[in-house]
């Protein structure tokens, strides 16, 4: 059954439909949480509170966009408060940063081989601005289009791309002047 038809189901009240959509999403949703947050306990935190969000936020879903695209706005926008009451970010030491920026200059995605620096690298990703950071998780680590992240940020495609590129101007300078 679709996203769309599991969703209409259980905003209707049917348990059944709800709990395989959560079933479906729940991995991609702590994963997108990991990626914001930075830590399993509030990865898995901001998983549970999107879930249980999802239960009466479900009734608002209009069908505009594809449910996992509304689905990921509703897991950054959680994650996104979650970092603005009060969760601290690990502060990661310029040099290093400079290191894993240029070891990897064309994507953010880590490989298994180099697990440890993807880690850093992710955390170096979490300290950007709010907008740049979210067009990275998005592009880089969800795998989206230009456009789908600007359906999930909720502006336009241009302005995805403009937040990539600083994001990377950002890194890049900020490591230069700390070298």
């Amino acid at each position: 059954m679709s996203d769309r038809a599991l969703a209409e189901k259980a905003a209707n009240g049917c348990r059944a439909s709800f709990a395989t959509l959560v079933e479906r999403y729940y991995d991609r949703i702590y994963r997108l949480s990991w990626r914001v947050c930075g830590s399993r306990a509030l990865a898995e935190d901001n998983a549970q509170d999107v879930c249980v969000k999802l239960a009466t936020a479900i009734r608002g879903f209009r069908g505009e966009a594809e449910f996992s695209t509304w689905l990921w706005r509703i897991t950054l926008n959680a994650a996104s408060d979650r970092l603005r009451a009060g969760q601290r970010l690990t502060s990661l030491e310029p040099a290093r940063m400079l290191a894993l920026v240029d070891a990897a200059p064309h994507s953010f995605t880590p490989s298994p081989e180099d697990a440890v620096i993807g880690a850093e690298l992710w955390e170096a990703v979490r300290a950007l601005p709010a907008q740049q950071r979210d067009a990275v998780l998005l592009v880089y680590g969800e795998d989206m289009s230009h456009s789908e992240a600007a359906i999930v940020m909720g502006c336009r495609e241009k302005t995805v791309s403009w937040h990539l590129h600083e994001a990377k101007k950002r890194l890049k300078m900020q490591l230069q002047a700390a070298v």
